[in-house]
């Protein structure tokens, strides 16, 4: 992909549009399980701008900040957001379900804990992604679709 993502006599517009067909979906594939720690989130934010600096033909050594590359773009960082959005429409799926699904991701299981720190839940993650309140409270608006389908839209404008 890198001959069609840097070559010159394709416009900006088909570039982006190849980017987000062929290669977001296979870099999003399994992303409504993933649990996003701030140094994933990094990780993901650096290949976003990656893949930006590829498309406008910036090289590193050009010494360019994130922001003016952004600028230059005319975009947003969203790729984090869009799989953020994607955790909370799947959390929407599963919890309506009530499956099995439904108690891996809550984490109600009997026996003792590990010992050590906990790990991240992706819960915890979407808590704080989803605005403040208690994992309690997400899981009574994933009742009320719309509601749930509200919070996700104000999340997704506000941002990460």
């Amino acid at each position: 992909m890198k001959t069609i993502l840097t070559n010159k006599h394709i416009s900006i517009e088909t570039r982006k549009r190849a980017l987000q067909c062929y290669i977001k979906p296979v870099l999003m594939y399994g992303c409504e399980a993933w649990t996003i720690s701030k140094q994933i989130q990094n990780k993901l934010e650096a290949t976003e701008m990656w893949f930006l600096r590829r498309k406008l033909r910036i090289p590193w050594a050009a010494k360019q900040t994130n922001e003016r590359v952004l600028n230059q773009a005319n975009k947003r960082r969203s790729l984090v957001r869009t799989i953020r959005k994607h955790q909370t429409t799947f959390l929407g799926h599963v919890m309506k379900r009530g499956k099995l699904e439904h108690l891996v991701t809550t984490g109600k299981f009997e026996g003792k804990r590990s010992r050590g720190r906990q790990r991240e839940k992706i819960m915890d993650g979407l808590a704080t992604w989803l605005g403040p309140g208690k994992v309690s409270d997400i899981l009574a608006a994933v009742k009320d679709r719309d509601l749930w389908r509200d919070m996700i839209a104000n999340a997704y404008k506000q941002g990460t």
